[in-house]
């Protein structure tokens, strides 16, 4: 019997002869149920349609993106270290292609997810190369498909290798995680942002949401706990959930600059 993947966020749900008859993922605020019913396919179905596409971001961290796109339409990233490689955050299509190039470039020692939006068929990769996903314990309640694999972390802060370290900021789940890689950018530091601190259109801003569908804020005092967060971690360059969204300069200076814009908004009253 095939996995069921829900056609609109990516997730996968157990083995069984027939779909769920719902998404709890979707059903949720932060996602959305699309007008014309929620709809289902399984990697062969997704397979045949579609391809996994690598760039090269910067020494050591590749983007691999879904075209044409599906579901959320996120990136995943594999940061390469001497300690084995890492996969941030995933995406449902794990097709031949992929994993011969992972394979070629040392499979994968651990994978981390930020938030369950993207958990997608990370058990699929997982398997393949028989490594760790880490999850925060927090958001626990939205993995669909349980995994021996899955190992589930508490607390603020986890070290996955040396220079990488997993960083809870909250917010847009309890447990929305953010990567930062200090050996990143020249040892200039880089956050892996996923969408928990969100690259916005202009490359000078970021942006913090409840749900980024819906277009529901987070609160101030969330938002400026998340900036606090982040003060003592040092990063020049921020990737973000999707193809494109990167800020290539003076990121942590954006984050704090943003952060106090937003929260100015919230506290202030529009004319």
């Amino acid at each position: 019997m095939p996995i069921h993947i829900c056609t609109t966020c990516g997730t996968s749900f157990p083995d069984a002869s027939e779909p769920p008859t719902s998404c709890p993922i979707c059903e949720d605020e932060r996602q959305f149920v699309p007008r014309s019913g929620q709809g289902w396919t399984t990697p062969l179905r997704l397979a045949a349609g579609h391809a996994n596409a690598w760039r090269k971001l910067e020494d050591g961290l590749f983007e691999i993106h879904t075209a044409p796109s599906f579901a959320i339409g996120q990136r995943a990233l594999l940061l390469r270290t001497a300690h084995g490689n890492i996969l941030w955050d995933c995406i449902t299509l794990f097709d031949e292609a992929t994993d011969a190039l992972i394979r070629t470039l040392g499979g994968l020692a651990a994978i981390a997810i930020s938030h369950p939006h993207y958990y997608s068929c990370m058990q699929d990769w997982a398997r393949a190369f028989d490594c760790p996903i880490h999850l925060h314990k927090a958001d626990a309640q939205w993995l669909m498909r349980p995994d021996s694999r899955v190992r589930y972390w508490e607390g603020e802060t986890m070290a996955i290798a040396p220079q990488l370290t997993l960083l809870r900021l909250g917010g847009h789940f309890p447990g929305g995680t953010v990567l930062h890689w200090a050996d990143g950018a020249q040892r200039r530091g880089v956050l892996l942002s996923g969408d928990i601190v969100q690259v916005a259109a202009d490359a000078r801003r970021v942006s913090f949401l409840w749900s980024y569908p819906n277009m529901m804020p987070l609160s101030a005092a969330t938002v400026g706990r998340i900036a606090d967060t982040l003060k003592p971690w040092p990063f020049e360059r921020i990737y973000g959930a999707f193809p494109a969204r990167q800020v290539m300069a003076d990121g942590a200076g954006i984050v704090q600059r943003s952060a106090a814009r937003y929260i100015e908004l919230l506290q202030a009253e529009q004319p």
